[in-house]
């Protein structure tokens, strides 16, 4: 890249949470996975189109979800913008949603040759993973041409071919580093969905029972509290969302 070094290193400046009284005093099932494990667990959950909460160490400051308190998901998944959207952001379903991708990858996905660790970033996405189409895009209506796949990873792709970035280094977090490589390896992309832990007209969560609670709320599959992971499933067979913590 450019060479660049930011003293900020990531801007994960706010509070850190310890998630196992919560998971005890809650009787939350889980299972509790090792360093290792957890990266490779959770890109095969994701891989299988499966949407996870991502909930680690200090909250970041500023405007943007850097990967430790998001949503994450499977770009390549041409559905899965629209998934996300209606049944766990609550909004409408042509929002776009950004890219997080490792920092030596970028520009193998966007047309960007430079770290963009906070988000802030457009970029093409490069002509090689483009698809065709545009052309019945552009004559269908808004939300046909919103829903229309783009490239090969349609989710973060916008109707201009662009995408809004997010560079991860394994400096800056490592355990989301870890994952997004993990992610490639079981798939061959090099890429997530990452959109903030939150709802329409909430703030990102900030705790491990704020985060438990928006996951029960929405339709995301699995909710990951540092090491251990949580199956919705196995919550709904034991709680309702008017029992939360």
């Amino acid at each position: 890249m450019d060479g660049e070094r930011d003293s900020q290193r990531g801007s994960f400046l706010g509070p850190a949470f310890d998630p196992r009284e919560l998971l005890k005093r809650a009787k939350i099932a889980n299972v509790e996975l090792t360093d290792d494990a957890l990266p490779r667990r959770v890109a095969a959950l994701l891989a299988k189109g499966n949407v996870v909460g991502w909930f680690q160490g200090r909250i970041e400051f500023g405007p943007r979800a850097l990967g430790n308190r998001s949503i994450l998901a499977d770009p390549r998944i041409p559905e899965m913008q629209e998934k996300l959207n209606l049944k766990i952001k609550f909004r409408e379903s042509f929002r776009p949603f950004a890219a997080a991708v490792m920092l030596e990858r970028v520009a193998d996905y966007f047309e960007l040759r430079q770290s963009s660790p906070y988000m802030l970033l457009v970029a093409p996405v490069k002509p090689a993973i483009r698809l065709d189409g545009q052309l019945q895009a552009n004559r269908a209506g808004f939300l046909d041409r919103s829903k229309t796949p783009r490239s090969s990873i349609p989710a973060v792709t916008h109707v201009d071919h662009s995408a809004r970035v997010q560079t991860v280094s394994a400096d800056e977090n490592p355990r989301f580093y870890a994952l997004l490589r993990a992610f490639e390896a079981q798939t061959g992309c090099a890429v997530l969905v990452n959109t903030s832990f939150n709802v329409r007209g909430e703030p990102p969560v900030c705790t491990p029972a704020e985060a438990f609670s928006c996951f029960m709320r929405t339709g995301m599959d699995y909710l990951v509290l540092g090491n251990f992971l949580v199956d919705k499933r196995a919550q709904l067979a034991t709680r309702t969302t008017d029992a939360l913590p």
